[in-house]
């Protein structure tokens, strides 16, 4: 699952590109290993910074999506009046 560079570190190059289903699903496969507690400590380091990127690009895609959810107004018969932010500011 995780590679290493020739510096013996994790790249995570890859995480920017994966999609929000591509990056959880390795995240839940991660915190499994760990919970597992029987992966080597090096190695533990390694999976959980990778975790922590896979994390970082999860609220990352996560906020996105939401700046892009509108809400819709209805006017006082009830109607749809147009939209609006979700989180007006």
């Amino acid at each position: 699952m995780t590679e290493l560079n020739t510096t013996g570190q994790t790249s995570n190059d890859d995480i920017a590109v994966m999609s929000f289903e591509q990056a959880l699903k390795q995240l839940e496969t991660i915190v499994d290993d760990l919970e597992r507690g029987d992966v080597p400590l090096e190695k533990s380091i390694l999976i959980y910074e990778r975790g922590e990127a896979l994390k970082n690009h999860c609220e990352k895609l996560l906020q996105s999506a939401e700046d892009k959810v509108e809400k819709i107004k209805l006017n006082r018969d009830g109607q749809p009046a147009g939209t609006e932010p979700l989180d007006p500011e």
